[in-house]
């Protein structure tokens, strides 16, 4: 008697189904043929040997990675068109093909000549890197199994022909190929590295179970201007997803930043009013930032807010608590404020550094080689947050001169003051200057 089993979730059922009832997924049972029930075992009994990790040698992908690549494990890297994630894959490649393990980029998106301009162009041109132009998913798979190559590539997956269920690209291809090249590799204990392409709203395209159906799934951005990219897990079945990778896009190719903070923050002046450093948590890695913000008086009725790299509500709630608890004038000011570097930043500890920003573009007056944290209230209280001691010691590692951050009972409008920007400071008191007096908020 025959079975069907979906090849997402394993549920098993004696007849054939559209969908699993189990998953949800759509077109997802297929017949498995006669088989027996495994037999159920405790689990202090599974056997929990160590995992043997295929190191890269490019250290800010293997952090991400939690040490390096599984064999058998699927990842999943999507990014926006021109971020680099063929070069960082052809990088990949080439740097475990130098240490003896080939590896096979089987590329629908490009042909041979392309990808060998770009493997000389950035110094991937070494032996056990081969490059294949074929696309038909039974072809991959059959390469995959033959076990040669240790790590393939396939970029992308939207290109995979051959597998029932439409045109390149289409929904029902691109789950049907995926799940035939993720049973060869768990079948051969090949490293298969799928490369997708992103919509408009940065999301995977393809259907949503092809994240479910992978081990790995990461994200290559960046702000294109300013050539950093920035590598992010956000999923991981062998390690933490609190990890980034950060390069620096140049014409030799991704060159991996070991220190991020020093490039991000450099070249920053301490003597411009509207800037100052902020100490961000990006997963497990803090990275110092700077904020930037203008003021610019205006007659418009409704004055414009520009803002890059923060959330838009917080913007205008620390603007709100600068009016209402400090004293300034903004409703005739236009605002800017821009986290340099093209970072994003979510995290409400960001909220202290963004509103000294502000208030110091108002003055006019620098504050000098400051680092900031809090969390701005409603109520015009700065309350402390998380990993305080991570935010002052990458501080104190850049050479910051000051670090002010929340305490017990503080509020906006006396952290202006001491600082020099508020209505009670003295006149003729630099921000600088002011910093250095105050107690309690420095460090």
């Amino acid at each position: 008697m025959a079975s069907y089993e979906c090849i997402q979730c394993s549920y098993q059922t004696g007849r054939w189904m559209g969908f699993c009832p189990q998953c949800r997924g759509s077109g997802t049972v297929v017949e498995s043929g006669e088989s027996s029930p495994e037999a159920p075992m405790p689990v202090g009994d599974v056997s929990s040997e160590p995992v043997r990790r295929l190191k890269t040698g490019i250290g800010e992908f293997d952090r991400v990675l939690g040490g390096g690549l599984i064999p058998g494990s699927v990842a999943l890297l999507g990014g926006a068109p021109g971020v680099g994630k063929s070069t960082l894959v052809l990088e990949i490649g080439a740097a475990i093909a130098g240490s003896g393990s080939p590896v096979l980029i089987a590329t629908g998106e490009e042909s041979r000549s392309q990808v060998g301009l770009r493997a000389r162009r950035v110094g991937a041109a070494v032996d056990g890197l081969l490059v294949s132009t074929d696309s038909d998913v039974e072809r991959l798979v059959g390469l995959i199994r033959s076990g040669s190559w240790p790590v393939v590539v396939v970029d992308s997956i939207q290109t995979v022909t051959g597998a029932a269920g439409g045109a390149s690209g289409s929904t029902t291809l691109v789950r049907e190929a995926a799940a035939q090249l993720i049973s060869a590799a768990k079948g051969s204990g090949v490293v298969v590295l799928l490369i997708g392409h992103v919509t408009k709203d940065g999301a995977i395209a393809g259907p949503k179970s092809l994240e479910h159906m992978v081990d790995v799934v990461l994200s290559l951005d960046g702000d294109a201007h300013r050539n950093l990219r920035f590598l992010r897990g956000t999923k991981n079945r062998f390690g933490s997803v609190h990890e980034v990778g950060v390069f620096e896009m140049t014409d030799r190719g991704l060159d991996p930043l070991a220190d991020p903070s020093a490039v991000l923050a450099g070249g920053r002046s301490s003597l411009v009013a509207g800037s100052v450093l902020f100490p961000a948590l990006d997963g497990r890695r803090s990275l110092l930032v700077e904020i930037q913000a203008l003021a610019v008086e205006t007659s418009a009725a409704q004055p414009r807010r520009s803002v890059k790299g923060l959330a838009v509500s917080r913007v205008h709630q620390v603007i709100a608590s600068i009016e209402r608890h400090c004293g300034i004038k903004m409703g005739n000011r236009e605002v800017y404020v821009s986290v340099m570097g093209g970072i994003s930043i979510t995290e409400p500890a960001a909220d202290l550094p963004m509103a000294l920003a502000i208030g110091s573009a108002v003055s006019g007056v620098p504050l000098g080689s400051i680092a900031a944290w809090g969390e701005v209230a409603l109520t015009g209280e700065v309350r402390s947050v998380d990993q305080s001691d991570r935010r002052r010691s990458e501080s104190r590692r850049l050479g910051v001169d000051h670090v002010l951050e929340a305490g017990d009972g503080r509020v906006l409008a006396d952290i202006f003051d001491e600082v020099g920007i508020g209505r009670r400071a003295s006149s003729g008191r630099s921000g600088l200057r002011a910093v250095r007096d105050a107690g309690s908020g420095s460090g």
